[in-house]
């Protein structure tokens, strides 16, 4: 219990919620939300609910919430080969594959692939990205720069991204330490905006140039499933499109 006020007080500072604010939102007195603060009042189970869904707070930090108040941890985080997620793999097979013939995969809150498509195994494998590897060591390795023509853009926007994500979960050292290397590629020159901003890699005399979109399940309660992400790529170009179309063909 004792480590239960400092969790809800980093938690709401970092939402930026003052105490008004944060006692507002979960409907108690500020009195109240005070002594659970400084350990003079014990939540229940029912009002972390409460405050985990006014601080907008990921499974993972709920389980961390109870277990500091003296609870049971609530989300289990399941093995992506586990029995029980079979439906969830099908789920995210289905997507990928349907998807084709442009590359897509899902991963985990650290940027591993867990799955993918493929036509994403063909453009990444030359990358030396499979299934359990790391974005996040391809974007800081010195091998990905140079196959980028706009790496600058790539970098200032992916670092953005991974600041993001890291704050939603209440500070991630692993994102951050990624983003802290992208930013230090330094700002790209502003161009005319665009739609997107997309990745224009070149592999030997082929260029590529493609743009993202993310999608999450909407009512996760595993902390596996919370994190999980499907990155669906799309060509930019009528040539990367005809590139995809012949990496699909059998």
């Amino acid at each position: 219990m004792t480590q239960f006020p400092d969790t809800l007080r980093s938690w709401r500072k970092a939402r930026r919620f003052s105490q008004l604010q944060l006692a507002t939102e979960v409907e108690m007195s500020v009195r109240h939300l005070s002594f659970l603060e400084t350990g003079r009042a014990r939540p229940s189970p029912q009002m972390i609910d409460r405050l985990g869904d006014a601080l907008q707070l990921p499974l993972d930090a709920r389980n961390t919430m109870l277990l500091h108040a003296g609870f049971a941890a609530r989300y289990a985080a399941r093995d992506w080969a586990e029995a029980e997620m079979v439906p969830i793999r099908a789920a995210v097979t289905h997507m990928l594959t349907v998807h084709e013939p442009y590359p897509a995969i899902a991963i985990d809150r650290l940027w591993s692939v867990q799955q993918m498509n493929r036509v994403a195994a063909v453009l990444f494998g030359p990358l030396g990205v499979g299934v359990g590897d790391s974005l996040l060591d391809l974007m800081m390795s010195d091998h990905l720069p140079p196959l980028v023509e706009n790496w600058a853009e790539v970098a200032h926007h992916a670092a953005h991204r991974l600041r993001l994500e890291s704050a939603a979960q209440g500070g991630v050292p692993r994102l951050d330490m990624a983003a802290a290397h992208l930013s230090a590629v330094g700002k790209p020159r502003r161009e005319a905006l665009q739609p997107v901003i997309p990745t224009v890699l070149r592999m030997g005399d082929q260029r590529l140039a493609m743009f993202t979109t993310l999608s999450q399940f909407g009512t996760p309660e595993d902390v596996t499933l919370d994190a999980l992400r499907v990155e669906l790529y799309f060509p930019a170009d009528q040539a990367t499109r005809e590139l995809f179309e012949a990496l699909a063909a059998p």
